[in-house]
């Protein structure tokens, strides 16, 4: 790396990327410098470069991962590209931040990861709630006991769509609700009690069409009797938050969880405190706009992957890979749990 400047390769031109390349404006350009964009499309490259000034722009994520001008790539393609195009990142010793899920089944999970280590490469699942100001003050009040000791969370992510688009209804392409967006509810779980559950239980519905699910709730219980259950659903419109529950009162954070700004903190005997925190401010580029909600946050998990690497750190603290490999392992059994099965379970049994 040139200094303290990180540059990114951006993998595929789809919305998530957009909103991550965007998201970077607000962060200084001489720490954060976007080198090149890839997608299996010429035509939505160049778009892609010229929209947001990239110098280059290339047609196939061979080419992003040969050029050696890159430190960093974001994988934002398709779910089930995450695990071959990480993989053929790393080989080129690039560090990697892949979007949520990393990887669609627990045995590509543990290979990445084991590849990741032995490559000593940073490797970062890009769940990026965990770098939100609003987790950062939920891990405070949990490691000060505000709320005693945390025995229980509930937590959820569902919206009902009238049409699905084909990542979430396909099989071909790791759809349903669980990999989508109950990956959110499920780290939250993991997020509050940072450790791998000892039972677990799921039941949920699939989609005759196609076979993927359609809503999931997942029963974990941790040591000491902790517990929690995470939901999600494509089909119903959940309350898209989540409550911790401890021995002295009880957070919560509110919707949506996935990118909140606002926690209610309640205590037995006393008043509700209620913490606000404000976003970053949505950059002005002519010709782009965010298309999730709250996606100016992402330059969040963009400055703890700048952090890690100039700190020669091959993992995030917040989310370590250990902690990444729980998350797909709950969901994978939750998937079994209720029959719903990808191609890619075969290859990893």
């Amino acid at each position: 790396m040139k200094g303290e400047l990180l540059r990114w390769g951006i993998c595929s031109a789809g919305k998530i990327s957009n909103d991550f390349v965007l998201s970077l404006q607000n962060l200084p350009s001489t720490e954060h410098q976007v080198h090149a964009v890839a997608a299996r499309d010429i035509d939505r490259a160049e778009k892609f470069a010229e929209l947001f000034s990239i110098p280059n722009c290339y047609s196939s994520y061979e080419e992003l991962a040969s050029d050696k001008n890159i430190d960093v790539v974001y994988v934002g393609a398709i779910h089930t590209q995450h695990y071959r195009v990480t993989k053929m990142m790393l080989e080129a010793g690039k560090h990697v931040l892949c979007e949520k899920p990393m990887c669609v089944t627990g045995g590509e999970a543990k290979s990445l990861i084991s590849f990741a280590r032995e490559k000593k490469l940073f490797l970062m699942e890009a769940i990026w709630s965990r770098y939100f100001p609003a987790y950062r003050h939920v891990r405070k009040l949990l490691d000060d006991k505000v709320i005693g000791e945390a025995k229980h969370v509930q937590a959820s992510f569902g919206e009902s769509s009238d049409k699905l688009v084909p990542r979430v209804a396909e099989k071909e392409l790791a759809g349903g609700a669980l990999l989508d967006r109950g990956v959110y509810a499920v780290q939250f779980a993991q997020f509050v009690f940072n450790e791998t559950p000892v039972e677990q239980m799921s039941m949920g519905s699939l989609l005759p069409e196609s076979g993927v699910d359609t809503k999931v709730h997942i029963m974990l219980k941790y040591s000491n009797n902790k517990t929690a259950v995470a939901s999600t659903s494509i089909v119903e419109n959940l309350p898209n938050d989540a409550v911790i529950s401890g021995s002295k009162g009880s957070i919560r954070v509110c919707f949506p969880l996935w990118c909140p700004s606002r926690i209610e903190v309640s205590v037995k005997y006393q008043e509700t405190q209620v913490f606000e925190f404000e976003l970053p401010p949505i950059p002005t580029l002519e010709g782009s706009k965010f298309n999730f909600r709250n996606s100016q946050g992402l330059k969040y998990e963009a400055e703890e992957v700048r952090r890690c690497i100039m700190e020669g750190l091959t993992e995030s603290p917040a989310l370590t890979l250990d902690a990444t490999q729980d998350i797909v392992d709950i969901m994978d059994k939750a998937r079994k749990a209720i029959g719903y099965d990808l191609p890619q379970d075969k290859e990893w049994c």
